[in-house]
């Protein structure tokens, strides 16, 4: 038996390196995109035509002219562009990947298996809407960013944040009322299970469910400083976590060299996180003029979304939930005059949630900020911007890299765009029309242009 043992192992061993040996003497996969021209998520036009070579996940070559010699970087496929726009994939800085296609009571019920296939799925469709990377702010995203990273499921990036982190009572926080009074070290919520949500009263219980997440891989960390719309117990002007609270919070981030962003609508709840050292205030929508101030002179950012009282929506009418989101939507356009005003650094975002079909206004939610800014001004938000936030992780950054831009040495997480963006939006609402090249990590997600050629060294 101990033989068989051995001879096992060695031939496991051969295998494995064998396969090594075959990966290493393979060459790179290349992908060259010829007459293109480039936007690339900072300035506001679009180059001449333009040629871009990718060599592994990598842009390695921007020219005007002919890149020549491309069989020596490996197996080549060429895509002519025609003289459409390729521009930086977008991304998403407030998505919830877990819990897109659920009610909360699917949710609150189902299996985690069950969710997870659900997100995958969703994983893929957001992908395939030109999204390539999603900072996820709240959810047990963990093991769906592995399936997706390791080529198992199909998605976008993503950063995740793992459980938000409340307290009782608070934005996160579903328990039933059979489920109280909470027994410190009993056991924990049906959200606790999960990794949806965390509930902690304490400066030492607020340490703990942070250093979780990081443990298990959050890029940065999400509390619930305020009340919130979907949440079943806690109203819009109440702020929860206290100073300490929160300070604890800030503390074991930075320890791990990371941020933490809060949930917060009112002013006093983001004035609290100001003082405690948060670094990215999420929502926000009712702040008023002193506090969008402070948030100017502290750099911090605003991630903010554009809710307005039109379209669909996933809260029956008439009840509390719909109530808030109301009062929520009317201070969307004050809110947005003071980012602007006082030149706050901006993030765009989505927060859909409990809703397949609110899922498909993902990218009308893009394009209706042209009700504030400029074309230009909300593609570059959607890219080079949302990938600044997104590099405040430092080294807990899940990819190293540069994103969000068309540029030599920066990822390739690109869009070919059957038209001009910049000129026309609205070409980002059809993204299964007019998104006709989708690239992610210098991958070929979606290609419906004629099959592309290929070349060999």
């Amino acid at each position: 038996m101990t033989l068989v043992r051995h001879c096992l192992c060695s031939l496991l061993v051969l295998l494995t390196f064998t396969s090594a040996s075959l990966a290493a003497s393979e060459p790179p996969t290349s992908l060259l995109l010829e007459n293109v021209r480039v936007f690339d998520g900072k300035s506001s036009r679009v180059s001449g035509p333009t040629n871009v070579l990718i060599v592994g996940p990598v842009i390695k070559s921007i020219s005007s002219a002919p890149i020549g010699n491309v069989e020596a970087e490996g197996n080549v496929t060429r895509i002519d562009g025609g003289g459409r726009v390729l521009m930086p994939g977008l991304i998403d800085a407030h998505w919830h990947s877990m819990f897109l296609a659920t009610t909360p009571l699917v949710g609150l019920m189902s299996d985690v298996g069950y969710l997870n296939l659900l997100a995958a799925a969703q994983a893929k469709a957001t992908l395939l809407r030109g999204f390539t990377t999603v900072r996820d702010m709240g959810g047990p995203a963990f093991s769906l960013k592995q399936a997706i990273d390791e080529g198992v499921a199909i998605g976008p990036r993503i950063y995740p944040s793992g459980a938000m982190i409340s307290v009782t009572s608070g934005h996160g926080d579903f328990r039933q009322m059979y489920e109280i009074p909470r027994t410190i070290g009993g056991p924990p919520s049906r959200m606790e299970q999960i990794g949806a949500s965390a509930i902690a009263d304490t400066p030492d219980e607020v340490r703990i469910r942070v250093r979780e997440q990081l443990m298990q891989g959050a890029s940065q960390i999400k509390l619930t400083a305020g009340g919130g719309v979907a949440s079943p117990h806690s109203p819009l002007d109440v702020s929860t976590f206290t100073l300490p609270e929160l300070r604890a919070a800030v503390e074991a981030a930075e320890n791990w060299g990371t941020y933490v962003a809060v949930h917060a609508y009112t002013p006093r709840a983001i004035r609290t996180a100001l003082d405690a050292g948060v670094k990215c205030i999420d929502h926000g929508h009712l702040a008023d003029e002193a506090t969008a101030k402070l948030m100017a002179e502290k750099s911090v950012w605003w991630s903010l979304q554009p809710f307005l009282n039109e379209g669909p929506s996933q809260f029956p009418e008439g009840s509390q939930e719909a109530a808030k989101k109301k009062e929520v939507a009317e201070g969307t356009d004050r809110a947005y005059a003071l980012a602007k005003k006082y030149k706050i650094k901006t993030a765009w975002g989505t927060d859909i949630l409990f809703s397949p079909q609110l899922t498909q206004r993902q990218n009308a939610m893009l394009t209706v900020m042209t009700r504030w800014y400029t074309p230009a001004e909300v593609l570059i938000m959607a890219t080079s911007t949302n990938a600044q936030l997104l590099a405040m992780s430092g080294k807990r950054n899940p990819y190293p890299g540069k994103l969000g831009v068309v540029e030599e040495g920066a990822l390739a997480d690109l869009l070919l765009v059957d038209g001009n963006p910049l000129e026309n939006i609205h070409l980002i609402d059809d993204p299964a029309k007019n998104l006709v090249v989708i690239i992610k990590n210098g991958a070929i997600a979606k290609n419906s242009l004629m099959p592309a050629s290929r070349t060999s060294p």
